[in-house]
Formats: C-alpha cells, structure tokens, sequence
C-alpha cells in the first residue's frame, strides 16, 4: 500500500499546485497524450525484454504493492526450519535429513511453518544447500563458494527487471516529447483557426511532455528504486540460509549457526535474542 499512497502524493501535489496557479485540472485529461506516451513506453519495454524479465517486472510490481514477504515473522519461521534440520542432523547423523530434503512436502519441520513450505524458491534453496552435507560430495570449506554462485545467481536475476524499469523511466520524457511534436503538428493543420482553438490544441501538446516527465520521476522512476530495495531483502533473506548451513558444515552448533545468522540481520527485522531463545524452546517440545 505504501506505493500507492506515495503515488497519490505524487500525483496530488502536482494537481494541487497547478490549481492554486490558476489552473484548470481538466486542460490536463488529454487521453491521446497519455495513449502515445504509455503505448510507446510499453513497446519500447517489450522491445528491450526477454519473456521471463517481463514476467519478472509484473510480478516485481505486484510485490511493490503488497510489501516484501521477507519481513521478522518470516525470518522467525526460516530459524525454525533451520535449527529444526541442524539439530536432527546432530542428534541423529546427517542421514536423519534425508527424509526431510528428499521430501519436504511432508516434512513435519517444514511444514511446522507454513509460510516457509509454500515458498518454493526457499525449500529448494534449503534443500539444496544441505544437500551437499547430506550426501558428502562437498567439504566444509568449499560450501561458501557454491553458496557465493548461488547468489551471485539470484542478485543477477534482480538487475534485469530493474534495468528494464528504469530504462523505461529514461526513455518516459523523450516519449512526451514525441507526444507534444505529434500534437504540434495536429496544431499546424488548425493554425488558421480560432485563438482560442489553436491556444488548446497548443496547450494539449505541452501536456505530453509534462506527462512524460511526471511519469519518469513521479511514478515509474521509484517504482524501480523501490524494486531494487525488495529485491535487497530477498538476497538477504538467503544470504541468511546460506549463513546457518555454512556454519553447520563446518561443526558450529544448530543454536550458534543462527545465532549467526541473527547477528547478519538489518536492525529493522532483527529478532532479539529472548524472541531467539523461544523459537528454539517451540522447536524442542515439538
């Protein structure tokens, strides 16, 4: 919802200074300004993107709306399914996680946490990374280098829909200025008409570069920054996965191998210490 509502401020107090200026709001409804600029931006968008950044940038702007999943409850549910995993494996041998890497569908620590279950990308990127671990074809010191190629991975997926957004708000004022020559020309053919027929026709021209630019940095231009911090939340999230495995590769306790990876976590989604401590309590009376 944040977006959104930035979006009305955006947009708002521009309406509003142009109405305390004297103004007439309805000079700026030019429908044909507005088909122009977003038709060409559209294409010109289609143009630069393979079909899976396209599908990337809807859902990167679905996932501006609706805020990122990777917030402290989730991050409490991932600790829960790590230190669930890290501490079979110690109490048990790491042979005891077959059944819940091999399925985790079915899995009684995954599906402890609901959240976590119905994130694919999360399960496999678990299940994945103890893989390794489970079936002995990696040393400790080698797992931070294939941790390294998988985010490097998922950061690399993260600058295409980026790129291709704020391309699009580069491109948004040349855009208007195509609008506004098309409606200069429009003008031309009426030039011998009435003042105040050509005065609009004039006036709607200018309203496409106007749009182009409130376009490009009011709207599309943060939409784009706003995606790049989503997707900073995302990587951490696995960097965070990637933390507790790695430091139960190499030996380090199921406690102290999240501890870990709490210790990594922005101050904004931090779980304290106290809050730590209960999750592994709920873990070990399940």
């Amino acid at each position: 919802m944040i977006p959104i509502i930035g979006c009305a401020v955006v947009l708002g107090a521009v309406l509003a200074g142009f109405t305390l200026a004297g103004g007439n709001v309805g000079a700026l409804i030019q429908v044909s300004e507005f088909v122009t600029i977003m038709g060409a931006a559209l294409g010109a968008m289609i143009v630069m993107s393979p079909g899976k950044i396209l599908k990337d940038v809807a859902r990167g702007l679905l996932q501006t709306v609706k805020g990122t999943p990777y917030n402290r409850q989730a991050y409490g549910d991932l600790f829960k399914v790590l230190y669930g995993l890290c501490r079979v494996a110690r109490q048990n041998g790491v042979i005891a996680l077959e059944p819940h890497i091999g399925n985790p569908h079915e899995s009684k620590i995954f599906q402890m946490c609901p959240r976590i279950a119905a994130n694919h990308h999360v399960t496999s990127f678990i299940c994945e990374g103890f893989t390794p671990i489970l079936e002995a074809t990696a040393k400790p010191e080698q797992m931070p280098a294939m941790f390294d190629a998988d985010l490097k991975v998922i950061e690399e997926e993260h600058h295409g829909p980026l790129g291709v957004l704020q391309k699009t708000a580069d491109g948004l004022p040349g855009f208007g200025i195509v609008a506004a020559v098309m409606g200069i020309v429009v003008t031309m053919g009426a030039i011998d008409g009435p003042v105040e027929v050509v005065g609009e026709k004039v006036g709607a021209a200018l309203v496409g570069t106007f749009l182009g630019i409130l376009l490009s940095y009011g709207f599309v231009g943060p939409l784009s920054v706003r995606l790049e911090f989503l997707g900073a939340a995302e990587l951490a999230f696995f960097r965070s996965i990637a933390t507790v495995i790695q430091g139960f590769a190499m030996g380090v306790g199921p406690k102290i191998a999240v501890e870990m990876a709490r210790r990594g976590m922005g101050s904004d989604i931090r779980i304290a210490r106290d809050e730590l401590d209960r999750l592994f309590a709920e873990v070990d009376a399940s």
